[in-house]
């Protein structure tokens, strides 16, 4: 049997960062990992809150959490730990040379991979879609093979949103590829990755470039954290700016690898490919949980549990029968409106929040789980991410948001 101070169950974003925030506290922490996490579908950008109840924009993340109702995660969190946990994850990130701008008070803005423009709060360097604002022009590359992002459609729609006031210009890069499938950006950013890719790329858009100008690309900027766009912005001397994209997210792969090194710095043990199966369960209290890796099955034993598996999507929450749902590893109580005439809001991109997307775990002001009465379930077991229940981070654009302050809440309790 193993045993730590802390056992984290889950390695997507809130899973990563409820270990390090523990290990920062000088506890010894053991990480639980399956699969690749969510990184490969997440934008890597932190969305505090991206839209309010009617869907408008937020301009002030902050004050706009500080208006959620009391179901709401960020409720029980405080925008007090909010700020702590946005500067505890700047300060992360940017130790390991991959920085995040923005503050609570703004928001950001990004150029979607169909070239509308999306808020957000904290976002990579490479992602600031305000440059575009002041260009004279916009110098669109596409990359001949890439499947999901269209050059031309991308023109079209950003002139929609910010004017024809300034030229548009579509160019496409061959980065020579030989053979058959559809490429990727990942593919393409381990191209820019290589002195020969990289070369080549600067060899074709340099003379599109210019002081004025904005140079628009997908998200192809390399794997290494800021590394190619630091250098690119140098080598064509002007903004250069990537947009979100399609899966696999390269940005959000970069911001994995970068918080998997500060895990490593800390000396977090991540046990990799390990299914948690099973937890054990001793009056109010977890003792372990049961989890099979490649070879066996073992036991890890703490003092604490931090619970960040996720929501329907991850399977952290099943609801094999309807209005049975159940959160699968420590049978924590669950809140779910399961009414079905409220379940499903039969318009999917609306102006209206889903009723099974805020379903989740039940908790209080430390995060633990409790059941309708308000009595807590387990003592030494807390909830990050989107096992929480009260929000629809999808219609908010809240999903990292809530991950982050809530992984440090729990960290901290």
């Amino acid at each position: 049997m193993s045993k730590s101070d802390v056992v984290v169950i889950g390695n997507g974003f809130a899973g990563l960062m409820s270990a390090l925030v523990s290990a920062d506290q000088n506890k010894k922490v053991t990480l639980l990992s399956y699969g690749a996490g969510t990184f490969p579908l997440n934008s890597g950008v932190i969305d505090i809150m991206g839209y309010d109840e009617s869907g408008k924009a937020v301009a002030n993340p902050l004050q706009a959490v500080a208006a959620v109702d009391a179901d709401h995660p960020y409720k029980k969190i405080g925008t007090q730990t909010l700020e702590e946990a946005v500067k505890f994850f700047q300060d992360t990130v940017a130790a390991e040379g991959f920085p995040f701008i923005g503050s609570l008070n703004e928001q950001q803005w990004l150029v979607t991979g169909v070239g509308t423009l999306k808020p957000s709060c904290l976002i990579p360097e490479s992602m600031q879609g305000s440059k575009c604002f002041d260009a004279s022009e916009i110098v669109i590359v596409g990359i001949k093979g890439l499947k999901d992002f269209y050059a031309d459609m991308v023109a079209e729609n950003l002139a929609k949103e910010l004017g024809n006031d300034k030229k548009y210009t579509v160019v496409t890069v061959d980065i020579h590829r030989k053979g058959e499938r559809d490429l990727t950006t990942r593919d393409v950013a381990f191209w820019m990755d290589s002195e020969a890719g990289y070369k080549d790329f600067v060899a074709q858009v340099k003379e599109y470039a210019g002081s004025d100008k904005v140079i628009l690309v997908p998200q192809i900027l390399g794997t290494k954290g800021n590394v190619v766009y630091k250098k690119i912005v140098t080598d064509l001397g002007c903004p250069v700016v990537e947009t979100t994209g399609m899966p696999p997210s390269v940005n959000g792969i970069r911001l994995r690898d970068v918080l998997l090194s500060a895990l490593k710095k800390k000396g977090i043990r991540v046990i990799e490919n390990c299914k948690a199966e099973k937890a054990e369960i001793s009056g109010s209290k977890a003792l372990s949980v049961e989890a099979g890796g490649e070879v066996r099955t073992q036991t890890y034993s703490a003092d604490k549990f931090i619970l960040a598996t996720g929501g329907f999507y991850s399977g952290g929450i099943t609801m094999r029968d309807f209005g049975q749902a159940k959160e699968v590893l420590f049978g924590l109580p669950v809140a779910a409106d399961c009414v079905e005439d409220r379940w499903v809001n039969k318009q999917l991109f609306s102006d209206k929040k889903q009723t099974f997307a805020k379903a989740g775990v039940r908790v209080d002001e430390t995060l633990r789980g409790v059941d309708e009465s308000g009595n807590v379930a387990l003592e030494n077991v807390y909830v990050a991410g989107r096992n929480l229940s009260g929000y629809d981070f999808c219609f908010e654009h809240s999903g990292n948001g809530v991950a982050l302050a809530s992984a440090y809440k729990a960290a901290k309790a």
